[in-house]
């Protein structure tokens, strides 16, 4: 996966860029819109990434910025509660995102969570649209379950850049090699439980159960952010980091 080249609103992206999906179809991500038959074409400005495994493409945004699409991970605060909705901020940048007071596992009017302003959930977007509020959930409307979603109790928030944070989620190859290239959380594992939720939004909730080693493994990303770290360079700051703990 690599970026390949920069486009503006309304660019479409040649053929001879689009991954080869053995089943015959591609998984767009934010920034991209498909016209058919087969023209996909740029929302807005940013860097193409290409993921040839998933057969999956879409924008990091020049701005760096978070736009919300559906299907993303994200955390979410509460900021103010009406009958039928919770209103959620995502970034500081975008309009109120709306949580269904019932869109949670299980949950009738008499057993759904009673959040308050400042309260953390982990939720899915469900919804998007130009012209009406963006829409999350904390289940899987599909399956009925929460699929570890919901409100997020105790820890901190720490936040990175949108495309740090989706690096943050790849995930590992069959080998244990990062996808992103991000090693912390693994380096830090090794001798600190940690319980860890990651937003595309650019949130990263962490709790250890130590306000101190929860500080110290949200500084870490925060740096390994900000200074562009190699895999290296963020296994000796870990190990360094931690020599005290």
């Amino acid at each position: 996966m690599a970026a390949t080249m920069v486009l503006l609103p309304g660019e479409e992206i040649p053929t001879d860029l689009l991954p080869k999906s053995k089943k015959g179809t591609l998984t767009l991500g934010p920034g991209l819109h498909h016209t058919p038959p087969s023209t996909i074409s740029a929302t807005t400005a940013g860097t193409l990434q290409v993921d040839h495994r998933k057969a999956a493409l879409w924008l990091e945004h020049a701005g760096g910025r978070y736009q919300p699409s559906v299907g993303d991970l994200v955390i979410a605060q509460i900021h103010h509660s009406s009958v039928e909705t919770y209103s959620c901020t995502l970034t500081p940048h975008t309009s109120f995102a709306l949580l269904g007071q019932l869109a949670f596992e299980g949950v009738s009017k008499k057993t759904r969570p009673q959040l308050k302003a400042g309260d953390v959930v982990y939720a899915r977007v469900s919804k998007t649209s130009k012209w009406e509020d963006v829409e999350i959930e904390c289940f899987n409307s599909a399956t009925g379950k929460a699929e570890g979603m919901g409100p997020l109790k105790g820890g901190m928030l720490f936040d990175v850049r949108p495309a740090f944070a989706r690096r943050l989620m790849m995930g590992t190859d069959k080998e244990g090699t990062s996808k992103g290239s991000v090693v912390v959380l693994e380096e830090v594992g090794e001798k600190v439980k940690f319980e860890v939720a990651v937003g595309r939004n650019g949130r990263v909730w962490v709790d250890s159960g130590s306000v101190r080693e929860t500080v110290l493994i949200g500084q870490l990303l925060r740096m390994a952010d900000e200074e562009g770290w190699g895999v290296e360079a963020q296994r000796k700051a870990v190990k360094k980091a931690l020599r005290d703990v």
